[in-house]
């Protein structure tokens, strides 16, 4: 395989953008997080777990094909935008409610989970539509995930500085800025 040809050039660049779009999610919703207030080690092992589940969500949509795309493309989008939007309504909540209620905690591993999923599942239906053509799937895979670490890196550290300028009101920013990113996928 030569990688200067044009066509793995081009390959390339087609992943990268694709691999920045996906990104984008991970790094505008990690501000978010990161604006509730979160250690650099929990931001270490959030971002470990968007990356592999920005690896893993692409290669298992690669696998379904073409036939399963436009069955689950739309469910996977919607199923995000809800979690997203349940998600950006309890942090609301939580915020305006005080200290009486208990906010998902983004330092177990089920809220990292949620939140790897929810930030993840665009890379499913993608993967689902990149399954229809042939290309260097580890490439795919690998581009998709490094992308998606440092992304998310970069929002949560981010969020975590705009954090301490919000102060207290970071938990409702963030919580907007969830359910803006959950409705747009609704719509």
């Amino acid at each position: 395989m030569d990688w200067a040809s044009p066509l793995m050039v081009g390959q390339f660049i087609t992943i990268l953008v694709m691999a920045v779009a996906l990104g984008l999610d991970a790094l505008s919703l990690g501000i978010g997080i990161g604006m509730k207030g979160i250690r650099k080690w929990d931001i270490l092992k959030l971002s470990l777990m968007i990356a592999v589940f920005h690896m893993v969500m692409p290669l298992a949509g690669m696998f379904m094909g073409s036939y399963m795309g436009s069955l689950l493309g739309g469910v996977a989008t919607i199923a995000g935008g809800i979690l997203l939007v349940i998600l950006g309504i309890h942090m609301i909540y939580n915020s305006l409610k005080g200290e009486a209620a208990k906010s998902v905690d983004h330092k177990t591993f089920l809220g990292m989970l949620v939140f790897a999923i929810s930030v993840s599942i665009d890379s499913f239906s993608v993967g689902v539509s990149l399954g229809m053509f042939a290309g260097d799937r580890a490439l795919t895979v690998l581009m998709f995930g490094t992308v998606g670490g440092v992304m998310s890196i970069t929002g949560l550290m981010l969020g975590r500085k705009a954090g301490r300028w919000v102060g207290e009101y970071g938990e409702a920013v963030g919580g907007v800025i969830l359910l803006a990113f959950g409705a747009r996928f609704l719509l």
